[in-house]
């Protein structure tokens, strides 16, 4: 979008006399609630003092201003801790990947944005749907990624086309979302319609066949309306790691009211992927007889791929959400959100695997040393064919008052959620199905376009998960002293799930149900000497079920929740200049009770008794210089410890450091603007070693990459050129992980970008 510096004055009251409120546009009690806090607040007025009376709230200005992170990779607010805050007055570390940042480094998933927030793992159990590991503990798929404050179920391959920045909050957050949220939430923010008419399409081809297009439309409907369109499309060959790309997605967004006392807005989203999948490739021991910490990766190209032709990773997303905003007052309003969601997913995925002994060359195992073009590797069948569907309701309340000499900070809520998933299973020739035996393959012979007929699998239902959850949750920001703040939240959450398991042999049905109760709690003390800089101290709880995997077994059914709990001390400070924020934070996180359900043999339940992470992370990002400016992320995690080792799974042993957590991680990104017309960038990502999941022995190895890229200005305000060079020199590395196989990371990538304004 056009780089204009545009301002919008704060909301003013007309000179006239109060407007009619319609009661049934807001539920109730928050109605009662906000009205008695402000009055409570102000004190008792006579019955004709103006300050009783409400003034409605207008915009004066022709157009909102720019949205942070638009043309900075720093920001000071966030809206991931229920309403607008800054994030000064936050005691938990949050990182923010800017738009500005997704564009200059190329960044168009989900997945590859949070790569630029240090502490981040992957889990490669899943395909497209890989897990999330952040200080060391796990973010749940299904409960701890959102889109602008409400569940995003871990479901299909998240694009950016439609996203203004992505939030990364550390530490436990139950106390705000609920179940879930024990290493972290993500929370990704959607662009919204502006009072601005500003559009722009970019067009990028690149390495493998890559071609996307992105069309973001606003306009300006009204003096207090617009209308904001989003449109991608994007096909390749290749991405660099082994997995085609066809996928076509649009958003709109229209609000009107804007900055009145009353706004509502209404989105649509509809995401389409009809993309291959790399589901990974195994690991291999260096020589004839070596021990299992002799392990490492194969020698191939990144962008080499060894599944099958017909393989594929298939998904819709479609969702509706209407938010009405009602202002109280300058500094009372009331969110509430409704959405309504289905997804859907059909993977065929390949696990590749070494083939037998009796299979290789001379009849000699594949190791290391053996390997080469001719070594066999085996394709067997992973499929997810799954629906999903979710019925969303949020309502946020938000206040700032002073009360008996303090200053208070207030937010309360409540929230519902009903979501229902089915699982489908390929039916084998004994189920009424067919058996089908995928061919083997050589190392050789990438890409070899052997297909099996997939459309011939018979599916059958194998399992649904149905559940209701409610919370309800309130606290409280109070400046008791001056430069002083102490933060005190409590949520509780009710929760009930069944799931029916269905045997599709003999048909036999098995029902399992759960029912938790939980309160979750949040206490934080600030000091913030001035207003650049803000330390804080924080204890925060987390808590999830069973259920939050949606599958429930004999095993797990009856298994209290896990609990973690996360202590932090930390600040955030800025320069004189107010262009550049330094956070850091000293953590320990400690996790109870710890359950992991293994996706691929269900009946391994681990339950660990107690585990823990001691570190420290920090970022920078703003301006060192006018032309000069940086965005860097960096976690050390120097303890971590299996404290009570798992029960029932032999592979982690109590004094351990837990699988998928690297002693250090970090990513840096700088850009210069050399002239007012070229501006170019450089930027690496690190990693230390660590073991995959369940330790099974050895490590994979660190690694450093680099990106390159240049920008020029061809026609001022109307055509920017752009080329992205990643991963410089082809660095073969492990990406996401798993016991038996991991992914690859992008080899060298290539992209021209060109960005039209109109």
């Amino acid at each position: 979008m056009a780089n204009k510096k545009i301002r919008r004055p704060a909301l003013a009251p007309r000179p006239q006399s109060s407007p009619t409120t319609n009661p049934a546009t807001l539920p109730l009690g928050a109605l009662m609630f906000a009205a008695s806090m402000s009055g409570w607040a102000q004190g008792a007025p006579a019955a004709d003092d103006d300050a009783k009376t409400l003034k409605p709230v207008v915009v004066k200005a022709a157009a909102e201003a720019e949205p942070q992170g638009k043309d900075s990779l720093r920001t000071t607010t966030t809206r991931i801790g229920k309403g607008k805050q800054e994030l000064r007055d936050i005691p938990q570390s949050i990182t923010v990947v800017t738009e500005k940042l997704m564009d200059d480094r190329k960044i168009d998933t989900i997945k590859e944005a949070l790569k630029m927030t240090s502490g981040v793992t992957f889990l490669a159990a899943e395909g497209g749907e890989e897990d999330i590991r952040l200080r060391g503990f796990p973010l749940n798929t299904t409960g701890d990624i959102f889109i602008d404050g409400m569940r995003d179920p871990g479901f299909y391959d998240r694009d950016t086309f439609n996203m203004e920045r992505v939030e990364v909050l550390r530490g436990s957050a139950s106390m705000l979302f609920g179940r879930g949220s024990t290493g972290g939430a993500v929370n990704q923010v959607n662009k919204q319609a502006r009072l601005i008419d500003e559009n722009q399409i970019d067009v990028t081809v690149g390495s493998h066949s890559y071609h996307r297009v992105v069309a973001d439309i606003n306009v300006k409907t009204d003096d207090d309306a617009a209308l904001r369109i989003n449109a991608m499309r994007t096909k390749a060959d290749n991405n660099g790691a082994g997995t085609s790309l066809d996928k076509q997605g649009v958003a709109a967004d229209y609000r009107w009211g804007i900055g009145g006392r009353d706004e509502f807005e209404v989105g649509l989203f509809r995401l389409e992927n009809n993309n291959g999948i790399n589901y990974g490739l195994p690991w291999i021991r260096k020589y004839a007889g070596a021990p299992v910490s002799q392990t490492t990766m194969l020698p191939v190209d990144p962008k080499n791929y060894y599944g099958m032709a017909s393989d594929r990773n298939y998904g819709t997303a479609t969702y509706g959400t209407l938010m009405h905003t009602h202002r109280f007052s300058q500094d009372t309003e009331l969110v509430t959100k409704v959405r309504k969601g289905d997804f859907t997913r059909d993977q065929r995925a390949s696990t590749v695997r070494l083939g037998a002994a009796s299979l290789q060359p001379g009849g000699v195992a594949a190791t290391l040393d053996s390997f080469s073009d001719a070594t066999v590797l085996t394709r067997g069948f992973q499929p997810k064919m799954q629906s999903y569907e979710n019925l969303l309701a949020q309502s946020d309340l938000s206040s700032k008052f002073e009360a008996w000499g303090m200053k208070h900070n207030a937010q309360a809520g409540v929230d519902f959620a009903w979501e229902k998933k089915r699982v489908f299973g390929a039916r084998t020739a004994a189920q009424g199905g067919i058996n089908i035996t995928k061919p083997t393959t050589t190392v050789g012979t990438p890409d070899d376009g052997v297909g099996v007929s997939e459309s011939l699998r018979v599916p059958g239902k194998t399992s649904e998960f149905e559940s209701f959850a409610g919370g309800i949750y309130a606290q409280d920001l109070i400046e008791f002293i001056p430069h002083w703040k102490f933060l005190a939240g409590l949520r509780y959450d009710a929760m009930s799930g069944q799931f029916d398991q269905f045997n599709l042999t003999t048909g036999a049905v098995t029902h399992y149900q759960q029912a938790i109760y939980k309160p979750s709690q949040r206490v934080g003390l600030l000091y913030q000497p001035s207003e650049r800089e803000s330390y804080h101290l924080s204890y925060a709880t987390s808590f999830n079920t069973s259920g939050d995997t949606y599958s429930y077994s004999a095993s797990t059914v009856d298994v209290p929740p896990e609990k973690a709990i996360n202590v932090e001390l930390g600040g955030r400070i800025e320069n004189a200049s107010r262009t550049m924020s330094t956070r850091m934070a000293l953590f320990r996180g400690v996790k109870l009770n710890e359950r992991n359900t293994d996706p691929l043999v269900p009946s391994i339940i681990t339950l660990s008794g107690k585990r823990h992470a001691t570190g420290l992370d920090m970022d920078v990002a703003g301006k060192i210089t006018p032309r000069w400016e940086i965005f860097a992320s960096y976690t050390w995690i120097w303890d971590a410890e299996i404290d009570v080792k798992s029960p029932t799974n032999n592979d982690e042993q109590q004094g351990q450091r837990p699988s998928l957590i690297p002693k250090h991680q970090g990513t840096l990104w700088n850009s210069y603007q050399f002239t007012e017309k070229l501006r170019a960038g450089v930027g690496i990502n690190a990693r230390t070693k660590l073991t995959p999941n369940r330790n099974p022995g050895f490590y994979s190895q660190g690694y450093v990459t680099a990106d390159l890229m240049a920008e020029y200005e061809a026609i001022a305000d109307k055509l920017m050129l752009k080329a992205n060079l990643n991963n410089v020199t082809n660095k073969l590395y492990a990406d996401a992980f798993y016991t038996g196989h991991y992914v690859p990371g992008f080899g060298r990538t290539f992209y021209l970008t060109a960005n039209l304004k109109f």
